[in-house]
């Protein structure tokens, strides 16, 4: 993203720049929500694994063959995931009824939760919120990541020639250009398989040379 600034200020301007960029800088800007909860408590947030600091329910939930994510954004999103839940007393509980009060009474709202997912299948979650706008997603396995219809129609999963194995599979790259394709031109290479070419043409060593760093152990 700084690249791209100052190549548009270039192009504003002419003018190039200097980019200072530090991976700390970039892991402490990159903390986002949870910064913002210290820097204006003072008190260090907890860990929470997969649920959300700030908004419940935002997390993962068991489901009868799986888990699935169920992020609810707002206070009319959990009326309606209650209702669809069999649960509609939970958006009229002073407990649960704002987002405020859900992420002050989170230890008791989600063990109730997780007593109801558990009664239907991933699917028939995902099926049931979708219909109604309440946002979830499944939590896949690998095997179901590469059995999405989407990643198949995406080709995601591909292989490539190899010398020893005959075809070895492949993730796809995710960029997709329209003038400059990405080329799959080889398998991943082999220990050393190109040791000498590197030698020859970018050191510019002679085969003789070569062979004598490879009887040395050198290479």
């Amino acid at each position: 993203v700084a690249i791209l600034a100052a190549l548009a200020h270039r192009d504003h301007d002419g003018g190039g720049q200097h980019i200072d960029m530090a991976l700390l800088d970039v892991q402490v800007a990159c903390l986002a929500n949870q910064a913002m909860n210290y820097l204006t408590t003072g008190v260090s947030p907890k860990r929470l694994g997969n649920a959300h600091p700030n908004i419940v329910p935002y997390q993962d939930f068991p489901t009868a063959d799986g888990d699935f994510i169920l992020t609810v954004g707002n206070d009319g999103q959990f009326r309606k995931f209650a209702e669809a839940a069999g649960q509609s007393q939970w958006a009229d509980d002073a407990r649960f009824a704002t987002n405020q009060m859900r992420v002050a009474n989170r230890a008791q709202l989600i063990p109730l939760i997780r007593q109801v997912t558990v009664f239907k299948t991933t699917a028939e979650w995902v099926s049931l919120l979708e219909r109604i706008g309440v946002p979830c997603g499944p939590i896949n396995d690998l095997a179901q990541v590469f059995a999405d219809p989407q990643v198949k129609a995406r080709g995601l999963a591909m292989a490539l020639p190899h010398v020893l194995a005959g075809r070895v599979p492949q993730v796809a790259s995710p960029m997709r250009l329209s003038k400059t394709p990405v080329e799959y031109r080889s398998a991943p290479p082999l220990l050393g398989e190109h040791t000498a070419q590197v030698l020859q043409t970018v050191l510019g060593l002679g085969p003789e040379k070569v062979a004598v760093l490879r009887a040395a152990g050198v290479v």
